[in-house]
């Protein structure tokens, strides 16, 4: 029987070729308490992975999605695990019921870049960088 992953799983957020973690940087835009609310359930995740519905949603290829209500306005935070590491790729604010597919290909594009061995991987990050600038976010 294989070990049990150590618990909590380790949570990183993916850096750019920049240095910049945009993830993160999103992440600091709501109020103390929102940020709370989204910290509180990233920690779920972490102590009891793997979980599925309905806080997180498998959407499909390794990806996955932290699902976090905030009153009036749905948020959602897509990862990975790699290396029994939470890889945090990229968040948004639901507006409609569908994901949009921008934000999905960027995180794929992330996890993309995250999951090739290169030179180019940050190795106190334990993440890949981009080797461009992301698009920019509305």
């Amino acid at each position: 029987m294989a070990a049990p992953a150590p618990r909590p799983l380790e949570v990183r957020f993916f850096r750019n070729i920049n240095g910049r973690e945009p993830a993160r940087e999103w992440l600091q835009g709501f109020s103390t308490e929102e940020k709370k609310i989204i910290g509180a359930d990233i920690k779920v995740v972490q102590w009891k992975w793997p979980i599925g519905k309905p806080l997180v949603d498998n959407l499909g290829q390794g990806l996955w999605e932290i699902r976090t209500s905030l009153g009036d306005r749905i948020v959602r935070v897509f990862f990975f695990v790699q290396n029994e590491r939470i890889i945090i790729l990229h968040g948004i604010v639901k507006k409609t019921q569908k994901t949009p597919a921008q934000d999905l290909k960027l995180a794929r594009q992330r996890q993309s870049l995250c999951e090739q061995p290169t030179e180019q991987t940050n190795e106190r990050k334990g993440t890949k960088t981009e080797k461009r600038n992301p698009p920019h976010r509305k």
